[in-house]
């Protein structure tokens, strides 16, 4: 066997070791005929009095192949997805029926098809260590557990605290799995083998409940009792709250519905169903192949350039200690590098120090870190105005305000102290990258990383080339980010770059909707709808309309009459100039915030802007989304963007763009590319040349052409574990 191995010994006690290729176990078409050959074995061997199943590895098992899901989904039919998931219900079900108690001696995490494995098993005996996880998060990539898991743990644990970690995806350590009940024990790694053998040395009944004669399903009544039937409803009113446009939470709620009610293998075989269904629409696929696939290959890698050895920052400068200054040098402390944060004067660069001590104290205080490391990330970090103290840096990365003359005044003080070899990074959000370089000494050390707020809270990095960046600086700056553990996506110097270009466009169809009579609450419940987690004229307050109209008059100055203004301009400056409202921060924009009380839309906004009664939510919720996706397009045309999974990894990290899409140009290929240039023409007609699609897009279409074609689909050698 290639994944596992047995050992039998003379107490009659076999010992199931899984170890596959690779640095974790992962269930897959392998481990399954191994695990099938196994049981078989282990079942006809009458010398075998009971198993104990463990891991060579330091997790137990991560969970199902998530590449060979993905890849698998084009090509599924739903009858075949379904069998698919019988093998694995069925590999469960001969471990159960083998007439010999099994014993998982859980020694680390254990996840999804893992988990799943676990539940099998007559007993469960999980190691006392914090990593040592349990849970079933596949509802996170569309799915549900396809083997059992939601039948089993909804009889073993209950349907509320089946539905708790089933519709969350969370997953739960040793006290609270035990509490839970979803594990029998919780010993010390060295008794863990031990107390494995002292269980089936009580001589077990090998036969699990629902197997026995006469078993009555929890819940056999079903709605007809009150009770079940009232927590029924509740768990389908608050679905929406779990995920809009996802199928998997519905799928979970009626599995495990179905999973109490019905005899244990007819529950199997709806749960298979309802898998087999999710395996093969494109959501699963999206969220897969984005959140998962195109995720994990770009934090190992994808984009670096090879041939450059591996940069480690020791000592890095933050220059400027406001709010995203002071979380990057949270995240580069927190990540072991020593960090000179610098600011105008000590007393503000000791502000921005503070913020790191504020995030790290509530992590003291619920009991997520010690106070030695947190004392310890702190004395990582010096506050000061002395620029002199930035030599010896490997690297800068300038954080202060978004004027080219003050980074550039900024940049030339730094780098009179810096090493010839240190890199230059700017936070920029939106100035271009070349013009800012000019300033440098060398402009091929100079290049662009875009944090997100907050810095401590937001994964994604925008790295962004200049014309004069190196490659070399490329890989240098991916190594810093995996660092910090971040993702990366790289894209090319332009306005806006990537994230800020097409973040706009919500934000300014939002604003066009109002202008047009959209009522304001529908504005904002049509983008909820589509999934986006903040309607456009919410954000609008909190970024102030003082930053969008800034971006529109820098370009409307460099680019003249050349320069279109965004559909939402007029309607920005009315707010801002005309009724005197701009932001949450000047006391309310389309929002009011009354001391006390929740926020809420403004009262007076229709006698600024009167509503009508016509519109139609399902248009909404389409512009929204084509208006994002088509300037994703062009950002590809126009080699803003060199990939696909770099789109799709910043519009769901970047601006969170929802997730069932599996990103912007995920949700064209989705739609089909033919029928999203026609509808967008229709749009273009209706609303304006934003939804215009180039000559182009329009070839793409005409060729059938998609953007995740298999030649830009992202190779990975190891298995992606869910």
């Amino acid at each position: 066997m290639k994944t596992m191995r047995l050992e039998k010994a003379e107490d009659g006690f076999a010992i199931l070791t899984l170890d596959a290729e690779g640095s974790m176990n992962v269930v897959n078409d392998a481990f399954i005929a191994d695990m099938e050959a196994a049981t078989k074995q282990i079942a006809a061997d009458e010398s075998i009095k009971g198993v104990i199943l463990t891991s060579a590895k330091k997790t137990f098992m991560a969970g199902a192949d998530l590449k060979q899901l993905v890849n698998g989904f084009s090509t599924l039919t739903p009858q075949e997805a379904y069998a698919f998931s019988k093998r694995a219900t069925d590999m469960h079900r001969a471990i159960e029926q083998s007439g010999k108690p099994w014993v998982a001696a859980i020694n680390g995490l254990a996840l999804g098809g893992g988990f799943e494995l676990a539940l099998a098993c007559h007993r469960r005996i999980l190691v006392d260590d914090a990593e040592a996880q349990m849970g079933l998060p596949e509802v996170n990539v569309g799915l549900l557990p396809g083997s059992g898991g939601t039948v089993r743990l909804g009889i073993i644990a209950g349907m509320k605290i089946a539905l708790d970690l089933l519709l969350s995806g969370r997953s739960v350590g040793p006290q609270e799995a035990l509490k839970l009940k979803i594990v029998d024990e919780v010993v010390p790694a060295d008794k863990l083998i031990d107390a494995a053998k002292a269980w089936l040395a009580t001589g077990p009944d090998p036969v699990k409940p629902w197997d026995v004669k006469g078993w009555t399903p929890p819940q056999k009544k079903g709605l007809t009792i009150p009770e079940v039937s009232a927590a029924y409803m509740m768990y389908t009113g608050g679905l929406a709250k779990v995920g809009y446009n996802q199928p998997a939470p519905a799928a979970i709620l009626n599995s495990v519905f179905h999973g109490l009610q019905l005899p244990f293998d007819k529950a199997l075989a709806v749960e298979g169903k309802y898998f087999a269904k999710l395996l093969t629409d494109p959501v699963a696929r999206n969220i897969i192949r984005t959140t998962f696939i195109s995720k994990q290959a770009a934090e190992k890698g994808a984009r670096r350039p090879e041939g450059f050895p591996k940069f480690e920052a020791k000592k890095i400068g933050v220059l400027g200690a406001g709010m995203m200054g002071a979380g990057i040098a949270f995240v580069s402390a927190n990540a072991g590098i020593d960090v000179v944060l610098i600011d105008r004067d000590t007393a503000t660069a000791q502000k921005g120090k503070d913020y790191s001590a504020k995030v790290l104290g509530k992590l003291v205080e619920k009991g997520k870190l010690t106070q030695d490391k947190a004392d310890a990330v702190l004395a990582r970090i010096t506050p000061t105005d002395d620029f002199a103290l930035l030599d010896g840096c490997d690297m800068v990365v300038e954080a202060v305000f978004e004027d080219t003359a003050i980074k550039a005044e900024t940049t030339k003080k730094a780098e009179a102290i810096l090493p010839a070899q240190a890199i230059f990074a700017s936070n920029t959000s939106t100035l271009p990258i070349s013009q800012l370089a000019q300033a440098s000494r060398s402009p091929d050390q100079f290049i662009g990383l875009h944090f997100f707020s907050p810095v401590d809270r937001m994964g994604l990095v925008e790295v962004i080339m200049g014309k004069q960046t190196s490659k070399e600086t490329l890989a240098k700056g991916l190594d810093f980010i995996a660092q910090l553990r971040k993702t990366p996506i790289v894209v090319n110097d332009s306005r806006g770059f990537y994230t800020s270009r097409v973040f706009q466009m919500l934000i300014h169809e939002g604003a066009a909707m109002l202008a047009e009579g959209v009522p304001p609450a529908v504005i904002e419940n049509a983008a909820k709808a589509v999934g986006m987690p903040v309607g456009p004229l919410a954000l609008l307050d909190e970024l102030t309309l003082d930053l969008p109209l800034k971006i529109v008059d820098q370009a409307i100055t460099e680019e003249g009459d050349k320069y279109t203004p965004p559909a939402g301009t007029a309607v920005m400056r009315r707010m801002k100039d005309e009724i005197g409202r701009s932001s949450r921060k000047a006391g309310g924009a389309f929002y009011d915030y009354p001391e006390g009380g929740k926020k809420h839309l403004w009262k007076r906004l229709a006698d600024h802007f009167p509503v009508r009664q016509d519109w139609d939510v399902e248009e909404l919720k389409k512009r929204y989304l084509y208006a994002q996706a088509m300037e994703t397009a062009r950002c590809l045309e126009e080699n803003v963007l060199e990939t696909p999974q770099d789109a799709d990894l910043g519009a769901i990290y970047g601006w969170g763009f929802p997730a069932w899409t599996g990103g912007t140009i995920s949700y064209i290929d989705t739609i089909g590319i033919k029928t999203f240039v026609e509808e967008s023409d229709r749009l273009a007609q209706l609303y304006g040349p934003r939804f215009l699609p180039s000559a182009w897009l329009r070839d793409k279409a005409a060729k059938g052409e998609d953007f995740y074609s298999p030649a830009s689909e992202t190779t990975i050698k190891e298995p992606m574990p869910a």
